[in-house]
């Protein structure tokens, strides 16, 4: 060992009593080892840090400062992480302190080569008592104050350059301040071998010599610019034509949860401790089936192509309790009639002074759309976004075309349904001949939200048939007539291919791909539905 190793290990408070501090031999191999605050432990995952130093005891020796800089650095970061969580910022671009202390040895060199092509350099001498000052700098031996006057503009540099966020006085800002000290040590010790003629000289304080500047970051990965990139891929593919609107406040759920967008540093733990937080306040089928499942198949394209090397949500799952119904999902018959009593009577409330303050479209839609997802067992949200032209005649047969330019269809295609007689006979296509053009149930001018308009409007008839108390539990008051459709189609025998057509429900099995469901057959399935007593007196 150099007796100028010796020398600053002494100085440093390493070597004590013939023990070195922070020096551990396990079986003949040598460690770094530095305990963890007890405060840190749970951010840390340990109780001990370790860097293997080797079997060599000189060589560990060499090792052991820039290794136990390095195991500070880690649990400063902990504690960066657990300030942050407090409010306290965290540094944007952190450096470990021997990484400090080597970008500033090499920007002093830098400098230095600057200065010498100034005649006035020659005048330039070092002073001693500086040199001695940050000796004990290095060692430790000087109180904050004085680190503050030797190397505190230093500090204040990095920290403004985002390196570091220690406050004055920490173990971490006196950690960086002493290995500053060796930096700027080694910085005049090759300034003065310069004076001598010779450049070759090179650091020999293990801090120093045995740093690396960090590599180069790689770009950061826009979670935003990846999802938008995604919904691109996805609507040129054919499928998610509204855009992704449904899955869009997932992504940005996740953005705040991790108050960062790069998608390259999302790890498992972060979309596990992200699933554990949406449970909180969301049911373990909505973070299963709508959260993981969006940022699965984002990350999953992702890396199938080559913008993420993994997906971190692969294997992320929430499980889910069986759902238990206490009764059938759709109405009844006399369920269905008392809410399409309710439906076609209605007549808006007025105000105290008479004046009727609810749109007009949302009083023809309470009016008319259970009335049309009875006899279509279509989604309300798809009834809400009807328009003028959607509806029409072809030959003696008078339909409404479900189509995605209207707003959204979870198939993806149109599909055309056929009126029911009782539709026609209830004055529906007068209805539709007032409007005149654009939407029905909405007053959308933009074709870009109509989507939304539709479905801010079945919302409001959900809640306006649970105020009315006329759907019973474990019913969904839109969601109902599907359910209802689909057990009038098994009873009266129509082909479980037709009413899925008519649904707008994927095929089953293959076979289903071939040949076509006509408006003729649906004309037939829709004509076998019976009508509703609707104006029969109770």
């Amino acid at each position: 060992m150099s007796v100028l190793l010796l020398q600053t290990m002494l100085q440093n408070g390493a070597v004590m009593a013939g023990k070195v501090r922070h020096l551990v031999n396990r079986s003949g191999r040598y460690f770094a080892r530095l305990v963890v605050p007890k405060e840190l432990r749970d951010k840390v995952g340990k109780t001990e840090l370790r860097t293997p130093l080797g079997g060599d005891y000189r060589q560990a020796l060499k090792l052991l400062p820039s290794a136990v800089a390095q195991l500070q650095h880690e649990i400063a970061a902990a504690e960066r992480k657990t300030n942050t969580a407090k409010g306290i910022p965290e540094a944007r671009y952190p450096l470990a302190p021997d990484q400090i202390a080597l970008s500033h040895y090499h920007q002093r060199l830098a400098f230095d080569d600057t200065l010498r092509n100034d005649p006035r350099y020659a005048a330039v001498t070092i002073d001693d008592t500086y040199v001695m000052r940050l000796r004990d700098g290095m060692a430790g031996r000087l109180s904050d104050a004085d680190l503050v006057q030797i190397v505190g503009p230093h500090i204040e540099r990095f920290r403004a350059s985002g390196n570091m966020a220690a406050a004055t006085g920490t173990d971490e800002w006196r950690t960086v301040a002493r290995a500053l000290c060796a930096g700027e040590y080694e910085a005049l010790s090759r300034v003065a071998e310069r004076d001598g003629g010779d450049f070759t000289g090179r650091p020999s304080h293990p801090v120093i010599a045995n740093a690396k500047l960090p590599e180069d970051a790689k770009e950061p990965v826009r979670l935003t610019k990846l999802w938008a990139d995604y919904v691109a891929a996805r609507k040129g593919a054919g499928f998610m034509r509204d855009g992704g609107t449904r899955q869009t406040p997932v992504i940005a759920s996740l953005r705040k949860f991790l108050k960062h967008d790069d998608a390259a540093r999302i790890t498992r733990k972060d979309v596990m401790a992200w699933r554990d937080e949406l449970m909180k306040t969301l049911s373990a089928k909505t973070v299963n089936d709508v959260y993981l499942s969006t940022v699965r198949s984002l990350f999953s394209w992702a890396n199938e192509n080559e913008r993420l090397t993994e997906n971190p949500a692969a294997t992320v799952k929430q499980r889910k309790p069986k759902k238990v119904y206490s009764r059938e999902r759709g109405f009844t018959d006399a369920e269905a009639l008392a809410v399409l009593k309710v439906s076609r009577g209605y007549e808006p409330p007025a105000d105290e002074f008479g004046r009727v303050r609810e749109t007009p479209q949302l009083t023809a839609a309470k009016r008319w759309v259970p009335l049309l997802s009875a006899f279509s067992g279509a989604r309300v949200s798809e009834m809400t976004q009807l328009r003028v032209e959607d509806i029409r005649c072809e030959g003696d047969v008078h339909v409404m075309r479900i189509t995605p330019e209207a707003g959204t269809v979870k198939a993806g295609g149109y599909r055309d349904v056929p009126l029911h007689p009782q539709i026609i006979a209830e004055g529906f296509l007068e209805f539709v001949k007032e409007i005149g053009q654009g939407p029905l149930f909405h007053n959308g001018r933009d074709p870009a939200k109509y989507a939304a308009k539709a479905k801010r409007i079945a919302n409001q008839i959900a809640d306006w048939l649970r105020v009315r108390e006329i759907v019973p539990e474990g019913v969904q008051p839109t969601h109902g007539w599907r359910h209802r459709f689909k057990t009038l189609g098994r009873e009266l025998e129509i082909s479980e291919r037709v009413v899925d057509a008519i649904q707008g429900h994927a095929s089953r099995i293959s076979g289903d791909n071939y040949g076509d469901v006509t408006l003729k057959i649906r004309v037939n399935a829709i004509n076998r539905l019976p009508a509703y007593a609707l104006h029969e007196a109770a």
